[in-house]
């Protein structure tokens, strides 16, 4: 079993929060006028993309390296996070919910409703804050 690579651990929790700071952004934006504009829209979907994608590099990097089960898909990978007590199993579902919402907004990004790109401002996007700590606290930083 190889060691966390730290460096790249704290790079990706950099990428999150660089994230989550524009997302922070554009949710106090009231929602018919972050709706009207599609600059809004498309940011927000933009930067949870790299706010996710970090999130699941995060968690592929360590499961990897810390012999976790071969993860059989993104939101799997969350699964086997929880499996090695490193996050919460409530946690975990929400974060499997999410890796999905990436997906959708990679692979069938037409198909994405606005409206749940800004609930998901309002509401879920703190899930993300949840999840740097357990991992910080995972790895004693």
């Amino acid at each position: 079993m190889r060691e966390v690579d730290l460096t790249r651990v704290r790079d990706l929790v950099g990428q999150i929060h660089d994230a989550q700071r524009r997302l922070n952004i554009l949710a106090k934006i009231p929602e018919e006028e972050f709706l009207a504009d599609f600059r809004n829209t498309e940011s927000a979907k933009y930067l949870l993309m790299v706010a996710i994608e970090a999130a699941i590099d995060i968690c592929n990097h360590i499961v990897a390296r810390q012999g976790g089960r071969a993860p059989q898909d993104y939101a799997d990978c969350m699964t086997v996070l929880s499996e090695m007590g490193i996050i919460p199993s409530d946690l975990c579902e929400r974060l499997r919910k999410m890796a999905r919402f990436r997906n959708l907004l990679v692979h069938l990004y037409w198909q994405v409703d606005n409206h749940i790109v800004f609930r998901i401002l309002k509401e879920e996007i703190q899930d993300l804050d949840d999840y740097v700590l357990n991992i910080l606290e995972y790895l004693e930083l």
